[in-house]
């Protein structure tokens, strides 16, 4: 083969590559879920090998804490295409997995940001953050600064209410109900307050999140106090 013909393969299937990898981001959700037994589980990944194949996939602590002591599993995924990757990522249920393809429609948030956003809040939790607009939860995320909070907001809170209704997104109510809406500005400030301490953000959303259910009204100076003692 002359240097010239080389050259023209070469690039001939440099364009086909490239051809086929737009081809794939554009039509990316061509696997659904992955069915298989558990080859290997670790909090950010598991190996799900199906028909003699191991597929190493992404995941979310929820989803860890779910496939936890299971020798198989189905796993849905979201396939994600970049140049320099094919990444999957891997959900216990079709409710998270509709949660991250929403927040990474985000401008800015990529799938490992998204998963570390699913990794602190269950799919409940976080559907009534975003529809309370409760900035200060998500900012408590690693990687989620003042900005890309409001953004997840403004551009899902809509988005997340019209997939409820339709009931591509179903989740069910949290235990003991949500916090009152007045109560919501008090939260976020109590919350930013004690991650502020240095106490774990989502232990603090947690202890927060049940003071107000059992004691609506508090304002925040008394908020502090009382999730002090329960953090103590």
């Amino acid at each position: 083969m002359t240097s010239i013909s080389h050259s023209c393969f070469v690039y001939r299937i440099s364009h086909f590559i490239k051809r086929f990898s737009t081809f794939q981001r554009r039509f990316h959700c061509m696997i659904t879920y992955i069915k298989g037994s558990i080859a290997e589980l670790t909090p950010t990944e598991v190996v799900i090998e199906a028909a003699g194949v191991g597929y190493s996939i992404a995941i979310s602590l929820n989803t860890f804490a779910a496939l936890q002591g299971k020798e198989s599993a189905r796993v849905y995924v979201t396939e994600v295409i970049r140049e320099d990757a094919h990444l999957l990522f891997g959900f216990y249920s079709k409710q998270e997995r509709t949660l991250f393809e929403a927040l990474t429609s985000v401008n800015g948030i990529g799938g490992q940001t998204a998963r570390m956003v699913l990794s602190a809040f269950s799919p409940t939790e976080l559907t009534e953050i975003i529809q309370g607009e409760q900035t200060a939860m998500l900012k408590s995320v690693k990687g989620i600064g003042p900005k890309a909070a409001a953004r997840i907001v403004l551009d899902l809170r809509d988005k997340i209410g019209n997939l409820l209704s339709t009931g591509t997104l179903d989740v069910a109510p949290a235990a003991g109900g949500a916090i009152a809406a007045a109560d919501k500005q008090v939260a976020e400030e109590a919350i930013s307050a004690l991650s502020i301490l240095g106490f774990q953000p989502a232990t603090v959303r947690k202890i927060v999140g049940n003071i107000l259910k059992a004691e609506p009204g508090l304002d925040v100076q008394q908020l502090i106090k009382r999730g002090l003692k329960e953090i103590k």
